[in-house]
């Protein structure tokens, strides 16, 4: 039948994507000032008609993503970036789907360019007539007031988007969008860098998850990824050192990328001896820290990056395991949930610590890729941190994907993909009925897993890991 053929897969795929971007223009994160004529709030009718068709859209998407995975995985050969320009095209003029992040990121630009401390207050603190402050009215109510947790490589970007469009709401939104399509090209080339094919690219970014909330709501995670993911490539052809500097500025965007240091210097270590341990220990970290330091100064915005990583723990996300049980607890044992939250959070993280530990011991001891111990690591720490959002998960997963996406865990983390981005509104509110959804899809997705599982420990084209120079 052709629905279900490679063909049938790609435009029904493209159908969903066009109806998510339909509906997203009455459903989606619309800003509160600035969106005219085409980006502004409906009536509740057209609403609520504009999410059913996005969330038709995005199962539609889902289903074509998931059986054209199938496909790959039986040894299809197909255009698969021809797909993936079929699939985000329709995304590319629609509104911010699924979160009003970029509406923060436009907000800190404008900080910047007008002098305010972004690691020091938020959005808030912008005026009428300063640029950005129509975006900051359409922030979030728990980030209005939040400092920046980004690095100054990424404000400055926000910051010459902001200063190109002159702070308008929806010519902004756009210049960020580019932004998220050269990290989008960044992954594709690192990806293709590592051997991967067809499916290693499917889970990576054909990825429902990576589509809707990088491409549609222009996550800066996606940029993140491609760095750490460029400079990890450069790394295992033995260019630490530029690889190390790319892994900076991803550090320099969000901060886990720093992760991918201790990965880099597992490379450059195993060579042997006590002179390349002491290498890989120390030196991929110093370039890093290098970089970021110039960045922190060359930018102006000082150090205040550093204090802020901890603002999200004091935000509670339903997705993270630490916290809800930290507050169930504390509920139930003392009536005084978040000190008992705060425990839980700080156990997790060193929980993350010690498997990212073991994972990096693996892999230098050569019973692990160093490429794939980096993905398990980043998806342990999205699963033990203090706050965690269904697009988190593309930290490890696109490392996986790169390397093993025919295992067991690129499987899980293709279900886990199709269920989280159920999870959340196109509006960005995180109904009850989302976790419903993506309950259900879990299920379904994991009962199908167990019953045909790929090629377990058949990796596309990985390429072989060398020591560093």
């Amino acid at each position: 039948m052709w629905l279900f053929s490679a063909s049938g897969c790609r435009w029904l795929g493209a159908g969903g994507s066009l109806a998510v971007a339909v509906g997203g223009y009455a459903a989606g994160t619309l800003p509160v000032l600035g969106g005219e004529p085409l980006w502004q709030p409906r009536g509740s009718a057209l609403t609520v008609a504009g999410a059913v068709l996005a969330y038709l859209g995005l199962t539609l998407l889902v289903a074509a993503w998931w059986r054209y995975g199938v496909l790959l995985a039986r040894g299809l050969r197909d255009g698969v970036l021809a797909t993936l320009a079929c699939w985000a095209a329709p995304l590319l003029l629609a509104p911010p789907l699924h979160s009003a992040d970029v509406y923060s990121y436009i907000a800190q630009g404008g900080m910047v360019l007008s002098g305010h401390d972004v690691y020091g207050a938020g959005p808030s603190v912008l005026g009428p007539g300063d640029l950005g402050a129509d975006a900051a009215a359409s922030v979030g109510g728990n980030w209005t007031d939040t400092p920046a947790p980004y690095g100054p490589a990424f404000l400055l970007l926000a910051a010459a988007v902001v200063k190109a469009t002159g702070g308008a709401v929806v010519p902004a939104v756009l210049g960020m969008r580019l932004i998220a399509l050269g990290a989008l090209a960044l992954i594709v080339w690192a990806v293709r860098g590592f051997g991967g094919g067809g499916g290693a690219l499917w889970l990576a970014v054909l990825n429902p998850l990576f589509l809707i909330h990088v491409v549609g709501g222009t996550h800066n995670d996606g940029l993140m990824i491609g760095l750490m993911l460029g400079g990890v490539l450069l790394a295992t052809r033995g260019r630490w050192v530029l690889g190390s500097v790319l892994v900076g500025f991803a550090m320099m965007v969000k901060s886990p990328a720093a992760v991918a240091l201790l990965f880099i210097g597992v490379m450059t270590a195993r060579g042997g001896g006590v002179r390349n341990l002491l290498k890989g220990l120390v030196l991929p970290g110093a370039v890093a820290g290098t970089v970021a330091a110039g960045a922190s100064v060359l930018a102006g915005t000082g150090f205040g990056w550093v204090r802020t990583q901890s603002v999200a723990a004091a935000i509670h996300t339903p997705l993270s395991v630490t916290s809800d049980l930290g507050l169930g607890l504390g509920v139930l044992l003392t009536g005084e949930p978040d000190p008992v939250r705060a425990v839980f959070q700080k156990l997790g993280l060193a929980l993350a610590l010690a498997v990212i530990a073991a994972l990096a011991w693996r892999a230098y001891r050569g019973r692990l890729d160093p490429v794939l111990g980096l993905g398990l690591s980043l998806v342990a720490l999205v699963v033990l941190s203090p706050m965690v959002q269904p697009w988190y998960l593309l930290w490890g997963t696109v490392v996986v994907a790169a390397v093993a996406w025919r295992g067991r865990t690129g499987q899980v983390l293709a279900v886990l993909s199709a269920a989280l981005v159920y999870e959340t509104q196109p509006s960005g509110h995180t109904p009850w009925y989302g976790f419903v959804l993506a309950g259900v899809v879990l299920v379904v997705g994991l009962s199908w897993v167990r019953r045909e599982p790929w090629a377990d420990g058949a990796v596309e084209g990985a390429a072989p890991v060398m020591a560093g120079r």
